[in-house]
């Protein structure tokens, strides 16, 4: 039995136990980047030697589409090999980028489906509808978390040039004018991917598309006067993308933000008084009209929705929704087996996402037993070839581990990596870090710290919980002034500027280094 399943058998938090939390976390962090690695290492397998482009799934699809493969896998193949092989990162994965946009690009800039065997696209017409889709897939799921990570890339300005297309494709005439669709899934995709281009840019247009969109389900079709609104996957999107609509209003234009107030607030008190369980997990689908709940499995998008609700409950005040949020987390350890998604891969990675985004806002004991536990039962479904479930679901768990790392080692990582050696870290009072760097081998490299990414790319006016980032947990500030104390070594000062380049570190067989970091 390893160290992390005792302890959560015995039922003891992580945070009760001492001076071991920073070795437990170091080899949880090296166990969930391994799996990263070795899902990349897993599909790169099943790539097209001539374009790198890989299938939607290995169970009989031969094409690439924007939906599926832009969205859910290509992304967070990118990221793991960012952080645990740069060369494929810097090679094949921006390969990728370039191919799927020489061969794919049908309409403008809008990607069709490319059957890899045939090199042709699969349809032979294309349907604006479905490539506006893939495009605000590819946007929401895709690129903003890459962005997210990487800050201004030749992948945010991919993510721009699909917006741009999209919107000018537009062709449903609505109360409120052209819009490119108006269904919650891709209206919320929109309303996300707007928002934060908008902050990421400073492009006016963006903000005016984002309120067109806002005063079409805020004033004549909001989600929860309809007969049925899913707080699942394809329906929930349009609740986090109002919720960020609302919050850009009350930034910069305080006038549209109080024509909205009342509908969204009676969204959300619609859907905690109808969409949820006793624990405070959330109904995959109600029909708000009638009050009733139309299927009662419960959604792994749970965490989803609660970033809409944290969101609205941070920027108004409203005490009552953050303590709604609070009392699930508590809640969570007693969901822990539940079969979310028929136990699947994709569903455990989803709602271990949706905690992990939260519980950097909302700290739970309970929440973070959870949180070690559903990371479990995730890196069991891992295949010894890498593959996971062989769909491009794989790639939202590369994501979820990806992100679970990051809290273990409260965002730091070592360059170059190497799967045996292990980053852990705890954050105490006072904005103080702890690390520990473990190496089975000799290793010469640095470690390498998390920035404030929110202000430092997006330009953001505050951290607000949303679907599809990765949450920051301790950052070095440009501007801030730092203590570093590496074990054997005099204490030093550095500048964060000089900080966020990294501390070099060499490091002999089976040996670990303490480092302290203290924000002055």
């Amino acid at each position: 039995m390893g160290i992390l399943s005792m302890f959560l058998l015995l039922g003891v938090a992580f945070s009760e136990v001492g001076d071991e939390t920073l070795l437990q976390n170091a080899y949880l962090n090296g166990e969930a980047l391994l799996f990263c690695r070795n899902v990349l290492s897993g599909w790169m397998q099943f790539a097209d030697p001539e374009t790198d482009l890989f299938p939607r799934n290995l169970k009989g699809d031969t094409y690439w589409n924007a939906k599926d493969c832009s969205a859910d896998n290509y992304p967070f193949l990118t990221l793991s090999a960012y952080f645990t092989d740069r060369y494929i990162f810097e090679t094949r994965m921006k390969n990728i980028l370039k191919n799927e946009q020489k061969l794919c690009n049908r309409i403008d800039r809008l990607p069709d489906d490319w059957n890899i065997i045939k090199k042709s696209f699969r349809q032979p017409e294309p349907k604006l509808a479905d490539l506006i889709f893939g495009a605000s897939e590819y946007i929401k799921d895709g690129l903003l978390p890459l962005t997210e990570y990487l800050g201004p890339t030749e992948w945010s300005e991919r993510m721009i040039g699909l917006m741009d297309d999209i919107w000018k494709n537009s062709k449903i005439e609505t109360e409120v004018g052209l819009l490119p669709d108006v269904s919650h899934e891709v209206g919320g995709d929109l309303l996300q991917g707007l928002c934060r281009i908008y902050w990421l840019t400073g492009d006016d247009k963006y903000k005016e598309w984002a309120f067109r969109l806002g005063d079409y389900f805020f004033l004549y079709h909001l989600p929860t006067d309809s007969e049925y609104f899913q707080l699942d996957d394809h329906g929930c999107e349009v609740f986090g993308g109002l919720s960020e609509v609302y919050l850009l209003s009350a930034y910069k234009a305080p006038d549209k933000r109080e024509q909205w107030k009342e509908p969204m607030h009676r969204m959300i008190q619609n859907i905690l008084e109808i969409g949820r369980n006793k624990e405070g997990l959330f109904f995959e689908a109600i029909n708000p009209k009638e009050k009733k709940v139309l299927r009662e499995t419960l959604t792994d998008n749970w965490g989803y929705n609660y970033n809409a609700i944290a969101t609205v409950g941070i920027l108004d005040n409203q005490n009552e929704y953050l303590q709604e949020v609070q009392k699930t987390l508590d809640n969570l350890w007693t969901s822990r087996d539940y079969p979310w998604e028929n136990d699947g891969a994709d569903g455990l990675a989803d709602s271990l996402e949706g905690c992990l985004n939260l519980i950097n806002r909302f700290p739970s004991v309970n929440a973070e037993r959870w949180a070690d536990y559903t990371a479990q039962r995730l890196l069991k479904k891992q295949r010894p070839s890498g593959i996971v479930e062989g769909w491009h679901g794989d790639g939202n768990t590369a994501r979820t581990m990806l992100m679970y790392a990051f809290w273990k080692s409260q965002g730091c990582y070592v360059f170059p990596w190497n799967a045996e050696v292990y980053v852990g870290s705890i954050k105490t009072e006072g904005n103080k870090l702890q690390i520990v760097v473990k190496s089975n081998w000799k290793w010469i490299g640095k470690i390498l710290f998390d920035v404030p990414r929110h202000k430092v790319y997006f330009h953001f006016p505050m951290d607000y919980p949303r679907l599809n980032q990765f949450p920051e947990w301790f950052t070095v500030d440009t501007d801030k002034e730092y203590q570093v104390h590496i074990e054997g070594k005099d204490k030093i000062k550095m500048k964060g500027e000089e900080l966020q380049k990294g501390l070099p570190l060499e490091l002999m067989p089976n040996t670990s280094i303490l480092i302290t970091i203290t924000e002055l």
